[in-house]
Order: C-alpha cells, then sequence, then structure tokens
C-alpha cells in the first residue's frame, strides 16, 4: 500500500481483529510499523497484517515543541524544582524515539499545567544522571543549590530524583541541613510521563501543593498513597525505603508514620506529625566520608569478606534477626569474630538488621551480647540505608569518639524511643 503518513503524524491502523491509533515512531524496519499508543505504551504492527491506514492528524518533522508563556502570579508562592535526573520529568522524543528530559519551566508547564495554578515555578538543572550512579560528592552539589534557593526566598524546594537512591538522597539532606526554614520534598516517578500509568504527574503536583499550603518545614518525599491515581503521602525521609521495583506506591514508611496525605483534587490534605525542626538558623554541614561500607549477613559468610573492610572508618553490618552474625565456635565463625574485634579497635562498626520493621537488640542472646564485648554498636530500629548516611556524614563532621557517642542518639527522627504506628 502507498504510505500515506510520516514520522510524527497520528495515524488510525485498521488489522483483522483490533483498529489502533497513535504516533508513528521513527523506525528504520520496512516490515514494521511502531507507534506511541495514546495509552503512553509503544506497539509494534507487522506491515503484512495491515488493512488499512487512516491519516488523523499530518504534524511538520521540524515541529518542536509549542512554549508556554508562563506569567508570574503576585498572589502565588515561589516554589524551585531542581533536578539530578530519573524518570520525573522525562517523556519521549519522537523525533528520536527515546527518552528525553524536561528542565525548562515551560516545558513543565506544559507537561504538568496543574503547576500554573499552584505556585510560580523555577526550574533548575542540576544533573541528569540515574540515581544509582550518585555519589557523596553529589549531594554537597545538590546542597549548594538548596542553600542558594533557601537565600533567595523560595516557598519550598522540590527535588527531582530517580527512585532507586532517592531514599539514600533524603537521608542525606536531612542530616546535612539544621533548622531548614522551608520544605524541602524529593519526587519521583516509577513510569514515564508519556505512559498512562505515569506517577509522575500526581507526585510532582501534590509536592507542589503540599508545599503551597503548609507549615511543614525540613526534608520529605511524596509519592503515590497506593496504586490508585488520587492520593500522595509526604513521607519522612529517614524512616522510608522503597519496597517494590516498579508498583507506583513502592515507598513504604518503615517504623514509622507518614507525615501528611495530600489530594491535590479534592483540594485538601491532612497533617499526621509535625515538623521536628527546632527553632534556629539554619546551617549545612556536607562532608561525608567515603570509607563507609555495608556489609550484608549470610549463610557461609566468609572472615575474609569482613577482612576487605580493613582500613575502613565506618560499617554497617545488615544482620540477622534481633542483630547478629555467625560467631560460634566453629573455626570459621570464630575467625569472623576474631575478624570483627580486631576491625573494631579503628573503624565504628553499627549493628542493623535486614528485617527493617523492629528494632535491633544485643542483649537477648549471647550472640548479641559478645558483639557488644567488641564494640559493636546497636543500631536501635534505623533502617540499614539509613544507618549508612548517618555514619558517614557522622565520621565526615565529628571526630570518631564523638561519632560512637552520637551514632546511636535520635538526631533527626532516624531512631524512634517506642513504636505507636498508626498504618503499617
Amino acid at each position: 500500500m502507498a504510505k500515506k503518513y510520516s514520522t510524527l503524524d497520528k495515524i488510525e491502523v485498521d488489522l483483522k481483529d483490533n483498529v489502533y491509533r497513535g504516533i508513528v515512531m521513527p523506525n528504520s524496519d520496512s516490515k514494521t510499523l511502531f507507534l506511541k499508543l495514546e495509552s503512553g505504551y509503544n506497539l509494534g504492527i507487522l506491515s503484512k497484517n495491515i488493512k488499512k491506514i487512516k491519516l488523523i492528524k499530518k504534524v511538520s518533522k521540524n515541529k518542536t515543541q509549542s512554549s508556554h508563556k508562563i506569567k508570574h502570579n503576585n498572589n502565588l508562592p515561589l516554589i524551585s524544582i531542581l533536578h539530578t535526573g530519573g524518570t520525573i520529568a522525562s517523556k519521549v522524543d519522537y523525533n528520536t524515539g527515546g527518552v528525553i528530559s524536561r528542565f525548562e519551566p515551560e516545558e513543565l508547564i506544559g507537561m504538568f499545567p496543574e503547576l500554573e495554578k499552584i505556585a510560580n515555578i523555577e526550574s533548575i538543572f542540576i544533573s541528569n544522571i540515574f540515581s544509582e550512579n550518585l555519589r557523596f560528592r553529589d549531594y554537597k552539589k545538590l546542597a549548594d543549590a538548596i542553600e542558594k534557593e533557601i537565600k533567595k526566598g523560595v516557598k519550598g524546594i522540590i527535588i527531582g530524583h530517580g527512585t532507586d537512591t532517592l531514599h539514600y538522597t533524603s537521608a542525606a539532606l536531612s542530616f546535612m541541613f539544621d533548622h531548614l526554614p522551608i520544605p524541602i520534598i524529593l519526587v519521583g516517578s516509577q513510569r514515564s510521563s508519556d505512559r498512562g500509568s505515569s506517577d509522575a504527574a500526581l507526585n510532582l503536583i501534590n509536592a507542589a501543593y503540599f508545599i503551597a499550603n503548609t507549615p511543614f518545614k525540613g526534608v520529605g518525599i511524596c509519592m503515590h498513597k497506593n496504586i490508585e491515581d488520587d492520593s500522595c503521602l509526604i513521607l519522612p525521609p529517614l524512616k522510608t525505603r522503597k519496597l517494590h521495583t516498579s508498583r507506583r506506591d513502592a515507598f513504604k514508611v518503615v517504623n514509622s508514620n507518614p507525615i501528611a496525605e495530600v489530594n491535590y483534587s479534592k483540594n485538601k490534605f491532612i497533617m499526621f506529625s509535625k515538623s521536628e525542626n527546632e527553632q534556629g538558623t539554619w546551617k549545612v554541614k556536607a562532608k561525608f566520608e567515603e570509607k563507609v561500607g555495608i556489609l550484608k549477613v549470610y549463610p557461609n559468610l566468609n572472615s575474609k569478606q569482613i577482612e576487605s573492610f580493613k582500613g575502613y572508618k565506618g560499617l554497617i553490618i545488615e544482620g540477622t534477626g534481633l542483630g547478629h552474625i555467625s560467631t560460634d565456635n566453629s573455626p570459621e565463625n570464630k575467625k569472623i569474630f576474631n575478624t570483627l574485634k580486631k576491625l573494631s579497635k579503628n573503624c565504628v562498626i553499627v549493628m542493623t538488621s535486614q528485617c527493617l520493621f523492629g528494632r535491633v537488640n544485643l542483649n537477648v542472646y549471647s550472640t548479641g551480647r559478645d558483639l557488644l564485648k567488641i564494640g559493636i554498636i546497636p543500631g536501635e530500629d534505623m533502617l540499614p540505608e539509613t544507618a549508612y548516611i548517618k555514619l558517614a556524614w557522622l565520621l565526615g563532621n565529628y571526630k570518631k569518639q564523638e561519632v560512637r557517642q552520637m551514632i546511636s542518639k535520635n538526631l533527626k527522627g532516624e531512631i524512634n524511643k517506642r513504636l505507636d504506628l498508626e498504618f503499617l
């Protein structure tokens, strides 16, 4: 059949059993037609199975995204969106077929027009990298950008971030900043904004709505409450973990409660807890010690794996149950114990649990009591990732003896004295 369409054109494809509408995507395979469906998903169709193609809308190949002119509204607060990467601002570029990110305010408003009704938006590019590639130096770079925005007098800051290590960054920001005068909300997206099932819009819009209407000051995370597309939760930065690879409600609170529930479409939010920030002048300590690691305990652990942390200044052990590691009198386990004992003389070692929920208690069994005797510090109910960030931050800013005293103290809400949870 004669080809009456081009890349970027919207067409209707009639097959034997189905009819599909979508935008023609770039393709070098003449035997297959690729469509971006209205649902956001991509579909490949073998040309031999096509009965008829109807052109719905002709789009010039040279057409670029229209620019949305933004007018400043003196009645709305100013919110800065800092971009570090991830799926939150991504969409498909139909000129290439690849995923691109949109960072200009006009482009963001074009993607999420509700933002213009909530606040005046400034959009600032920090980086565009996968979150698993972030390093401690990136936390410092982000802290510098936050300082600059606070001094400008913004009402709040949204940080667009990849989901995989978002909870590490939320922990880092919590420890770096004292007495934050504004809300800083990290927002991620499990699915890109082109997809019909995307969570990008709801997360970003609800984060902006929360900032514009709340007295909250401090760090939080805004993600879907459940798989439905209506409400988001503002989650505590030191008690939240990604617990699913792909669900929109992948982030869950562990050993704590959410800060708030937000529903922009219903024009309401519910606060569950107050800001923990005390009155004082805000300041930042952004140094982190590089030589800090995490060791996961598992059957058949070898003492040489512990020896690999020789020269490290800090180590988080993700132990079993109440905080255990193999330390009985069998030859290999005795080596593990002796290696830990030697390592603990120069390295701050903190015990957490793989169980996540609950808390470490090294006084229940002899294994735990033996660990206490050689200087292993109980991590209480801290998440392993939170303990890791906390230890690296403490070692970067305080003397070792101070660190040993501070690591088991609640500094920013990372440790609960008791658990009285409504949401578990």
